[in-house]
């Protein structure tokens, strides 16, 4: 119970902001094909594939670490797992990869850079 309460603090701290939120939201079924073709590629490093299939694992359980209907904080932490994995797998991956298996637009493909913490593509 206390670590679940932990976990809820740390993520009411690090939530992001309300234009990140709607961004994962929007973004949510290019997100998925995108970490489902990352989990997929075999250049990838082992361990970074592993997160990959967890973080959909994740995703796809009915019940959240925070329930939904918890304000704010019940539906950011998807985003905030989300954005966690991609930062994780851009820094052992690199932002490529990213770029490489993005299937959406350029538009979704700079939210989803801001969302993973990386400079906008040039």
């Amino acid at each position: 119970m206390l670590l679940w309460m932990a976990l809820i603090v740390a993520l009411w701290f690090v939530r992001p902001d309300e234009l990140r939120i709607r961004d994962a939201l929007r973004l949510l079924p290019d997100l998925v094909r995108l970490l489902r073709r990352l989990a997929g590629d075999r250049t990838l490093p082992r361990g970074v594939r592993i997160r990959l299939w967890l973080l959909l694992a994740y995703l796809a359980m009915p019940f959240d670490l925070v329930p939904d209907f918890i304000p704010v904080i019940g539906y950011a932490d998807d985003a905030v797992i989300v954005a966690f994995a991609l930062r994780s797998v851009t820094h052992r991956a690199g932002p490529a990869a990213l770029d490489r298996h993005w299937p959406g637009s350029p538009d979704g493909l700079a939210a989803v850079r801001r969302l993973a913490g990386l400079p906008a593509a040039s």
